[in-house]
């Protein structure tokens, strides 16, 4: 699956500069479009953002709102965000009582804000929301997620880059969604697309391929990136073992999500029938040519494997009744329609 790639903006801003003050009567409508920034630790550079974010957007003459996520910084970024609220009428603090993780943080953005579009970057400057317009304008070309592709990252080589260059092309591989830059945070989302998701771990990173198995369609464009000016990154090589980790539940959940049994199934009778074969093959050894197997180390393999091949298969069953529970309690649906189009008689 290849999205589209959109070219690089020019620099400066794409719709002349900001005005003092929101446009009259727009920070009290109902917001077209909810940004949601994760912030931890960010007390030197939450000013600057917002800023940054009003003199992007305000020009676009479209009611918006600012929802500000603190992950339970241990800074001034609470005390700041309060301030903030009082000054922007577009701006929504959410504060969180303890430090969750940035997929945490972003979850309490899109439950938060009330927009049908959605768009997520990162707190610390390196995002540029002088290119939210762009990822807009790609949004309603018809698709349901648009990302970023930082192609000229301002980051290290080796702790950075590298890691980030395997990672985006085993996902890519793993997920079947092609995306050039699965770690930047700057996405643009339609509501639908996020809002029955329930996000943990670090699966913020895999939304597209996450929105991708809903059938989402899914694009993306050539953004900035600048280098950091304040702070340090909260990313290190110990995240590398969770990303794995979260890999694997989505690819499980692409291959296998409605039907368990199909994996867990199948090695269950693969390894119950090779323990099989080892058991009637000992017997027969046993029985026509009295040969001793109760100390052989094959007759012990072939009890482990009837053993293991049982057991899963009993894990396949209770995953599927499992799954078929998860669905019908909650009403959830195994598809998705996109549109429903009726004839003029029947309208």
């Amino acid at each position: 699956m290849a999205p589209a790639v959109r070219p690089t903006p020019s620099s400066g801003p794409l719709h002349g500069s900001a005005s003092d003050h929101a446009p009259p009567g727009l920070a009290d409508a109902t917001p077209a479009l909810s940004v949601v920034v994760p912030l931890y630790n960010e007390e030197a550079s939450v000013r600057q953002l917002v800023a940054q974010l009003l003199e992007a957007l305000r020009p676009l003459g479209l009611a918006f709102e600012l929802v500000l996520v603190d992950d339970g910084s241990r800074d001034r970024t609470p005390e700041l965000l309060r301030e903030l609220a009082a000054e922007v009428p577009e701006l929504v603090a959410v504060l969180l009582r303890r430090n969750y993780g940035q997929t945490a943080a972003m979850a309490a953005g899109f439950d938060s804000g009330r927009a049908p579009i959605i768009v997520t970057l990162d707190g610390d400057l390196q995002n540029d929301p002088a290119d939210i317009p762009l990822l807009l304008d790609t949004l309603e070309e018809g698709y349901d997620l648009v990302s970023g592709w930082r192609h000229e990252r301002q980051d290290g080589a080796i702790n950075r880059l590298l890691p980030s260059l395997i990672a985006n092309r085993l996902i890519a591989r793993v997920t079947g969604v092609r995306l050039h830059d699965y770690g930047c945070s700057l996405k643009a989302y339609r509501r639908e697309v996020v809002a029955d998701m329930n996000l943990y771990g670090e699966l913020h990173r895999f939304l597209p391929a996450l929105a991708f198995i809903e059938g989402a369609r899914i694009g993306e464009v050539r953004v900035r990136h600048h280098p950091r000016r304040y702070g340090k990154s909260k990313y290190g090589i110990d995240r590398t073992f969770r990303v794995l980790m979260d890999l694997l539940t989505v690819w499980f959940m692409k291959r296998f999500l409605t039907r368990p049994m199909h994996v867990f199934g199948l090695a269950g009778l693969v390894t119950l029938g090779i323990g099989l074969a080892l058991a009637l093959w000992l017997a027969g050894e046993k029985v026509l040519l009295g040969v001793d197997i109760g100390n052989r180390p094959l007759l012990l393999m072939a009890v482990l494997a009837i053993l293991s091949g049982v057991q899963l298969f009993c894990f396949g069953l209770l995953a599927e009744l499992q799954m078929r529970t998860y669905h019908e309690s909650q009403g959830r649906p195994i598809y998705r329609v996109r549109t429903t189009v009726r004839g003029a008689a029947l309208a």
